[in-house]
């Protein structure tokens, strides 16, 4: 009997990527990939790259732990998902990190932008309409792990402050500000005012490249001398910070390894989070088949390019692990130690062990536990080795030991029309605040339900009720 030239894995339900409509979807293993192949009865068949690794796409399949729920649900289930986002009950995960975004106007306006922010976009939310946003995650969450304050560029609203205490004053335990740095690097006053909110206070930087010509693509202007004069400030006052890189195939990914080694650097950095482009906001120069990036390929780049990440040392995140992977390191005195491949897995999965399975170098596999015992009490303000690794920047360690020691670096993929996985975006925990008090999924936001994109879903919905 003849045989397909690939072999079929699984079944799931995806999206057309013209029309939005849901389809059908094999996830096939072909020529050591896997791809996702769709048809729609409309617009056709598409076959979409998903993972350039089988094996690392079939660990993220186990490597998952239970669902952990909102405290409460903000829509119903009527449509079906993704159509019912709000979050629905049929949501399996609560909110790791919500963006509170407070404004659609930014200082820049760059070809790549999934908010489709500008100079004349929009205009900046009152301090109601982000008092009902905020008190909405809150109810959600009870006690928010992250808020990240978004928009648009947020530092050029006019209440930025007010915002910024009104969050503050909040149970979040965490508080991010996304921006992209100009603020920052041309404002000394307002970084030595922004380090006031520590701790507890992270800088979310938008760092893309050291080249002009990839800076000028993404972001439409030159920022080499921004960006450098913004981390000149926040290690002044040493504000912890995340660089931001947003990849693009053939672009920026030679660049991997040389921002994760500038980040080690750094006193305020604490970590690189990587995220590949997506098809969504404003894209003026992207092409979906050439220009993508899949989880798997920003992996493998890591692993060859930072000299510090193996291949055991970035792993899934276990509430989302199709779409997040993270690598931790602990930095001393100039010495950067990988620990997440030294971890059991079980202890990332379950959350009742408290023995560590290390592989490594015994004198090390002493140091690390002795720095990160799962063995504290609960009265102790140590951090624990099973929270420090996570997604979450959990910020009280043991005696000298700070954050500043931590060093993390984590791949960000989110899904659009193309790559777009029903099964993938239930177990979604990066959300956003919508204006009317709903939470909804990033992935699900930019396609359905930013600004005016909402009236192309009411269409999707009335032709299911007419069915």
């Amino acid at each position: 009997m003849p045989n397909r030239p690939y072999t079929y894995y699984d079944f799931t339900v995806s999206i057309c990527s013209t029309c939005l409509r849901k389809v059908e979807a094999k996830i096939i293993f072909e020529n050591n990939c896997v791809y996702m192949v769709k048809t729609c009865m409309k617009h056709g068949r598409e076959k979409v790259l998903i993972s350039t690794d089988i094996d690392y796409y079939k660990l993220c399949r186990e490597f998952i732990k239970p669902s952990e729920m909102p405290h409460r649900w903000n829509t119903q289930v009527q449509y079906g998902c993704p159509y019912d986002c709000g979050l629905c009950p049929d949501h399996e995960q609560h909110s790791c990190l919500t963006l509170l975004e407070i404004t659609e106007k930014c200082n820049l306006q760059c070809p790549i932008c999934f908010a489709e922010s500008s100079p004349n976009k929009g205009g900046f939310r009152s301090l109601e309409q982000i008092r009902l946003m905020l008190e909405s995650i809150i109810a959600n969450e009870k006690e928010p792990d992250i808020i990240q304050i978004s928009g648009g560029e947020p530092t050029i609203h006019p209440q930025f402050f007010e915002i910024l205490d009104m969050v503050k004053k909040s149970p979040v335990r965490h508080i991010m500000l996304n921006t992209n740095g100009l603020k920052i690097a041309t404002d000394r006053d307002f970084v030595k005012r922004l380090a006031k909110y520590k701790p507890g206070f992270e800088i979310y930087l938008q760092f893309d490249s050291f080249e002009k010509e990839a800076l000028e693509e993404l972001r439409g202007v030159d920022l080499q001398d921004i960006r450098q004069k913004a981390i000149d400030h926040l290690n002044e006052f040493n504000i912890s910070t995340t660089l931001v890189v947003v990849l693009k195939k053939g672009l920026n990914d030679h660049e991997v390894g040389k921002i994760i080694q500038y980040g080690l650097k750094q006193s305020c950095v604490r970590g690189v989070t990587f995220q590949p482009v997506q098809e969504a906001g404003r894209l003026e120069r992207f092409n979906p088949e050439a220009d993508r990036l899949t989880l798997s390929e920003v992996r493998q780049m890591i692993i060859d390019q930072s000299g510090v990440f193996g291949e055991k040392d970035m792993v899934p995140v276990p509430c989302h692990p199709d779409a997040l992977a993270m690598g931790y390191a602990f930095k001393k005195d100039g010495v950067v130690t990988p620990l997440t491949g030294m971890i059991d897995k079980n202890i990332l999965l379950e959350g009742s062990r408290n023995t560590i399975v290390f592989e490594q170098d015994e004198d090390i596999r002493k140091q690390i536990f002795k720095l990160f015992s799962l063995n504290h009490s609960p009265q102790s303000s140590a951090l624990s080795l099973k929270d420090l690794l996570c997604c979450l920047p959990k910020v009280n360690l043991p005696g000298t030991i700070s954050y500043a020691n931590v060093f993390r670096v984590i791949i960000m993929q989110f899904q659009d029309a193309h790559n777009f996985d029903v099964r993938s975006v239930k177990k979604s925990c990066v959300h956003i605040a919508h204006p009317d008090g709903r939470i909804i999924p990033f992935d699900t936001y930019n396609l359905f339900y930013r600004n005016d994109k909402e009236q192309q879903l009411l269409k999707i919905r009335e032709e299911i009720e007419v069915i």
